[in-house]
């Protein structure tokens, strides 16, 4: 997600550089604008979007590893875009330093809207903060939702995610059993779409890159889990009873699509 959000970024005439711990080769047209190493883009750096995938790599980039949050010089604001526990993100702020505006600004949309510029974004934050970073967010995306204050942004979009899992299980569940009834899988996700049906997913099934995908923890079906996990330590439930249990096995059980 992170490229094609620097892309839309810096198309839109901002001043852009990116980082990422893998080479800066693997980054192609983009790569004059990726960054050699951590202090030139720290030097670099007034705002920083995180979006890496879970607390662990979100960890490694501000306090652990790259440890952006201990360098001399820090960022005057920062944007937590990846999906995370809406506990983790809260805590962020007592372990930021107090001279740093924290925003959360999860994204939905997947890798297509990305690339088109056209990601809706669930913002937590000050309206006043909000308001000078709004131009910045219309660069990559079309559809902004102010949530509240600093936590509400993630918090909504782990709700968003619950139901996302739940129709992302049914759809794949839908399209297994329309293969043993001899029903086509496309006239099916045509009529799903006009009728009472209607999911993301489905809609959107031949441009959503993860939506023929099975369950590997380290591919978009395994950050389906993460994200339904968590919804439920932000709301405290136990991730084996219950819708919740049933959507993460079923998760857990998904194999590569076959139409």
């Amino acid at each position: 997600m992170g490229l094609p959000m620097a892309q839309a970024i810096k198309a839109a005439g901002f001043d852009v550089m990116g980082f990422d711990i893998r080479p800066i080769e693997d980054f192609g047209d983009f790569a004059p604008s990726m960054a050699k190493d951590l202090q030139n883009f720290v030097d670099h750096s007034d705002i920083v979007l995180t979006i890496v995938r879970d607390i662990a790599e979100t960890d490694a980039l501000l306090f652990d590893d790259q440890a952006l949050m201990a360098q001399e010089r820090l960022p005057k604001v920062l944007i937590v875009c990846s999906t995370l526990s809406p506990r983790y993100v809260k805590a962020l702020r007592d372990r930021i330093p107090s001279s740093v505006t924290v925003i959360d600004a999860p994204m939905s949309g997947a890798v297509i809207a990305a690339e088109e510029a056209r990601l809706s974004f669930m913002l937590g934050g000050e309206d006043a903060q909000l308001d000078e970073l709004e131009p910045l967010f219309r660069a990559m995306g079309t559809k902004l939702h102010r949530m509240g204050g600093f936590g509400a942004g993630m918090t909504a979009k782990v709700l968003n995610n619950f139901v996302a899992a739940s129709s992302t299980v049914a759809v794949r569940q839908v399209l297994d059993w329309a293969s043993d009834l001899d029903v086509d899988h496309n006239k099916l996700l045509t009529l799903m779409h006009d009728s009472s049906g209607q999911t993301w997913l489905g809609s959107n099934f031949h441009d959503i890159e993860f939506a023929v995908c099975g369950f590997e923890s380290d591919n978009t079906i395994g950050i389906l889990k993460k994200d339904v996990e968590s919804a439920l330590d932000a709301v405290d439930a136990d991730p084996s009873t219950g819708l919740q249990g049933a959507i993460i096995q079923s998760i857990l059980a998904l194999k590569p699509y076959k139409n």
